[in-house]
């Protein structure tokens, strides 16, 4: 039986997150505008209007390049893509060609295993996005709002071998452009758009097949499970004798359904020229060294710094730097404590993250400050407050924005020590619970646990939970 592999490369849309659109002041995110609303002569493509290049677009689109490993290039060209479509009202796109913005690059993808995979990248270059076509019961409804929003298009080389591959690819790449601030690269609402070419071969062997485009997915986990159909489907046909068509494939979300939409296009089909109404574009080393200088230590850099530096797991490491803000506050957390760094690791991962998946607010918006953190877990460490309390100061230090130390004092929420008060407590639970006792003694000692839950319960979660076990285990002796 022949065994097959995938060989799959991704087309990417990144719009980019600058004011206004590429080539007019028309604003350039209309997510929530009604439709045709956010549009002028320049995006609509009117006679006589000339286009005039937006400065951030190009300047979001150097930092890509250079996080991608790309070679920025000194000098490049616009040119006119040319295809007829509802919502393309000039009939041509402005788009880059043979010579764009960078060349070359690649992404590398740490692997479940313990490798990294590099995908190279065999275009990146700058365009403006076309319009959007919504059918209504048998009529075709066009929005302009979407034509001339500033878009990078990113080809990958046919090096991805697994629909699993494919989503790690988009996951790492959306880290990536959010972490540097280019992009919202949210799928849903259409920042990052993703194309997907699939065809197979016999594993081993080393020639292409026809392919296939996969279009309209719009999440990552669509983009997985539309892939893994096209595979499936794919050697399905070629065992049964058929050939593979190069079509161009619908993805249906809802019924898990391709659905063949056309033949697919070549670059001969597009009719490419240089666009008449642009200058060259031109990047002097100046304007190159002024930008990359504001480019922040990339996420896969930092993890693996984290994993050096901090003697952090790969998947702590792997959390913390999935998003800029929470790295930052992990690390300026870790300077203030100064103790162990996976210390500071666990209490971020589990209760910082509840509180910033809880509110929807960012690590770095917090009232719950980095310094805040640390002190929390200093007085822990200190024995001034028990790990109860710690957890409820959390919540305590973001609503009210206070230093953990004035609501300890002003709540009085420091720790019990009193070993004499402690027994107290302890002496009254056991005699109010007298069969649990028995049970303790015959050998369900399991139940010491439940006891000492009794003690904090009774002392409003302030004792010395480890005092307290001591005192429990040696009245339960008598």
């Amino acid at each position: 039986m022949i065994e097959y592999e995938a060989i799959i490369g991704l087309e990417t849309h990144i719009q980019l997150n600058t004011t206004t659109k590429i080539f007019c002041s028309c604003k350039a995110d209309s997510w929530n505008d009604p439709p045709n609303t956010n549009i002028c002569p320049v995006c609509c493509g009117l006679p006589g209007v000339l286009p005039v290049l937006n400065r951030a677009a190009v300047e979001k689109a150097i930092l890509l390049a250079a996080a991608m490993h790309a070679e920025i290039q000194p000098v490049s060209y616009f040119d006119r893509k040319n295809y007829f479509y509802p919502d393309l009202p000039k009939g041509y796109q402005i788009s880059q060609y043979n010579m764009p913005v960078a060349r070359g690059g690649y992404l590398e993808l740490p692997m479940p295993d313990g490798t990294i995979k590099t995908v190279t990248i065999q275009k990146l270059h700058l365009e403006e996005d076309a319009g959007k076509t919504k059918n209504d019961f048998g009529r075709r409804l066009i929005d302009f709002n979407r034509c001339g929003v500033p878009l990078v298009e990113m080809v990958t080389a046919p090096d991805l071998r697994s629909a699993e591959e494919a989503a790690q690819y988009l996951t790492r790449l959306r880290q990536l452009l959010r972490w540097i601030d280019v992009s919202e690269a949210n799928m849903e609402k259409g920042h990052l758009r993703c194309d997907a070419n699939v065809s197979i071969r016999p594993k081993g062997a080393d020639y292409l097949n026809p392919k296939t485009e996969i279009k309209n997915v719009n999440s990552i986990v669509a983009v997985r499970d539309a892939i893994q159909t096209e595979i499936n489907r794919q050697i399905r046909e070629v065992e049964l004798g058929h050939r593979i068509e190069a079509w161009t494939l619908e993805w249906d979300e809802d019924k898990a359904v391709l659905r063949k939409m056309r033949t697919k296009e070549t670059e001969a089909d597009y009719r490419y020229f240089r666009e008449p109404d642009l200058l060259q574009l031109v990047i002097d080393d100046q304007w190159k060294s002024e930008l990359l200088s504001s480019l922040p230590e990339l996420p896969l850099e930092r993890r693996h710094r984290f994993i050096q530096r901090y003697g952090l797991p790969e998947y702590d490491a792997d959390i913390l730097t999935n998003e800029r803000s929470l790295s930052d506050y992990f690390e300026t957390a870790v300077a203030v404590y100064q103790g162990d760094p996976k210390r500071v690791s666990n209490w971020l991962m589990n209760d910082v993250l509840r509180l910033i998946n809880e509110s929807g607010i960012p690590a770095g918006e917090l009232k719950l400050k980095p310094s805040y953190l640390s002190e929390i877990i200093k007085m822990i460490d200190e024995g001034i407050i028990n790990n109860s309390t710690g957890k409820t100061l959390i919540d305590k230090v973001q609503t009210s924005g206070k230093p953990p130390a004035e609501i300890v004092a002003e709540e009085g929420l420091a720790k019990v020590s009193d070993s004499n008060a402690i027994e107290q407590v302890c002496r009254t639970i056991l005699a109010e619970n007298p069969q649990q006792v028995t049970n303790y003694q015959k050998g369900k000692t399991g139940l010491i646990g439940w006891f000492v839950g009794q003690v904090m319960k009774q002392m409003g979660g302030k004792a010395d939970a480890q005092l307290a076990r001591q005192i429990l285990e040696e009245l339960l002796k008598e």
